[in-house]
C-alpha cells in the first residue's frame, strides 16, 4: 500500500450487463473527490465511452494485466469478479466488489454504499481477507488459456451421449474413478458456486480446504470429499468422444483424451476487501434466504 501519493484504482466492469451509468459515475465521482488516480481496463472503458457514451476521466487505460494499483475495483457480480481477480494474480493488490445488481458472496458491496466503502479505504478502515487460489496443470504444464482459479476447476463431458471416467488421485494415492458428467474441485470461495449445485457442502472461506464433488455421477454412494489444500490432486479422463473440457473459474479448454492434470494450490491468494464487522454468515443467510418464512 502507498503511503505518499494518490491513491491509485483500477477499475474492472462487466461489459455484458446494460448500462448502470448512475454507478459508475458515482464511483468516479467518489474517486475523483479524493484525488484518486483511475486507470480503467480498456475493454471497460470502450465499453462506457464508444458503447453508451459515458465521459470518463481516466487517467490511465490498461489492457489485461498491464497495470499497478493500489486497489482493484470491480464493478459487475461474482463472474466479473473472478476476471477481476484472474488479472490481478500474483500483484498481491486487494479486490473489493461492488456489485451491480444482485448481493453476491465476492461482489458484496452494493452501489447505494459505495460512497461509504470507498471512504472506507482512505480511512483504512476495512479488513482484508485472503482467500487461496488453485491452479492446474496438463501433462506438467500450465494450461494455455487460463491455469488459476479462486472459485473451482471442473472437468467436463464434451458430448451429450454418454458420461465420462475420470481416474482421481490424491498425494499419490488412488482415491475412486468417479463415472459421472463429471468432477468439480472447489476451493472454499467456490463452494458456494458449481459444487453447490451439485449437491456440494458450504465451505467457510479460510479453512485450508478443497472439496470434490462429482457432476451426475453414475452411483448414488459418490459423495463430495474435503480435502486439505495442499493436497496434489491427479486426474486422467478417459472418454467415448477422445475429448473432455477442463472449466477454470467457467474460462474452458477442450483436452484430449488420456492428458494427466495435476490440480494444487497456487502460490499465491487473493486479497478481497472486507468492511470491518461484516459477517460471512449474514450474507450466506441472506443469499441462501435462512429463516426466511415462505408461507
Amino acid at each position: 500500500m502507498k503511503t505518499q501519493g494518490k491513491l491509485r484504482f483500477a477499475i474492472f466492469g462487466n461489459v455484458y450487463q446494460p448500462k448502470k451509468s448512475a454507478g459508475i459515475q458515482k464511483l468516479l465521482s467518489c474517486l475523483k473527490a479524493r484525488e484518486a488516480s483511475i486507470l480503467v481496463e480498456r475493454e471497460f472503458y470502450e465499453f462506457l465511452s464508444s458503447g453508451h457514451g459515458l465521459q470518463i476521466d481516466a487517467d490511465q487505460v490498461f489492457d489485461g494485466s498491464a497495470f499497478d494499483a493500489d486497489f482493484v475495483i470491480s464493478m459487475g457480480g461474482d463472474g466479473t469478479f473472478l476476471r477481476s481477480a484472474h488479472f490481478v494474480g500474483g500483484k498481491n493488490i486487494p479486490v473489493m466488489g461492488v456489485n451491480m445488481g444482485r448481493l453476491g458472496f465476492l461482489a458484496d458491496v452494493n452501489v447505494v454504499s459505495v460512497e461509504a466503502a470507498i471512504s472506507a479505504l482512505f480511512s483504512g478502515d476495512y479488513e482484508l481477507e485472503t482467500h487461496a487460489v488453485i491452479q492446474v496443470e496438463a501433462d506438467g504444464q500450465p494450461l494455455q488459456t487460463c491455469p488459476r482459479a479462486l472459485n473451482d476447476i471442473a472437468v467436463l463431458k464434451r458430448d451429450n451421449a454418454s458420461m465420462i471416467s475420470i481416474r482421481t488421485v490424491v498425494n499419490g494415492e488412488h482415491l475412486v474413478t468417479y463415472q459421472a458428467d463429471g468432477l468439480i474441485v472447489s476451493t472454499p470461495t467456490g463452494s458456494t458456486a458449481y459444487s453447490l449445485s451439485n449437491g456440494g457442502p458450504i465451505i467457510v472461506p479460510q479453512t485450508g480446504t478443497l472439496c470434490l464433488t462429482a457432476v451426475a455421477p453414475h452411483s448414488l454412494n459418490i459423495r463430495p470429499i474435503v480435502l486439505k489444500d495442499d493436497s496434489r490432486i491427479e486426474l486422467t479422463v478417459e472418454s467415448r468422444s477422445h475429448q473432455f473440457l477442463i472449466a477454470v473459474d467457467g474460462r474452458s479448454e477442450k483436452c484430449a483424451e488420456g492428458t494427466r492434470l495435476t490440480i494444487s494450490r497456487a502460490p499465491y491468494g487473493i486479497s478481497i476487501v472486507r468492511r470491518r464487522g461484516q459477517s460471512y454468515f449474514a450474507t450466506l443467510r441472506e443469499k441462501m434466504s435462512w429463516g426466511l418464512d415462505t408461507r
